[in-house]
């Protein structure tokens, strides 16, 4: 296994290892990487592929990346959850009026 670190243009270290795929297509998380990314034995991973390229992250990372993604949705001071319940409420009233005549 092969390392190397770089420096990329928001002046994070960026670590490149080189390693083989055993005989099971298991790979080896370096113990550098699995510190920085705070991962213990026993930890779910994430990977997926993107464009050839495979990522693995923690499940807490994704949680929090997708959390940050569907940040821009929200609206400042209203829960997802209440317009739901007020929508659902507003539907059954509707219901009701309906099934009165």
């Amino acid at each position: 296994m092969s390392t190397s670190t770089v420096s990329t243009e928001n002046d994070i270290d960026q670590e490149t290892v080189t390693s083989r795929l055993n005989d099971d297509g298991r790979i080896v998380i370096p113990a550098t990487i699995r510190k920085s990314m705070g991962l213990k034995p026993g930890d779910v991973v994430v990977m997926s592929l993107e464009e050839g390229v495979l990522r693995i992250e923690s499940h807490l990372a994704t949680i929090r990346r997708i959390q940050e993604e569907f940040k821009k949705f929200a609206t400042p001071g209203r829960l997802a959850s209440e317009e739901l319940i007020a929508d659902r409420r507003e539907e059954a009233r509707r219901e009701v009026e309906e099934s009165l005549g």
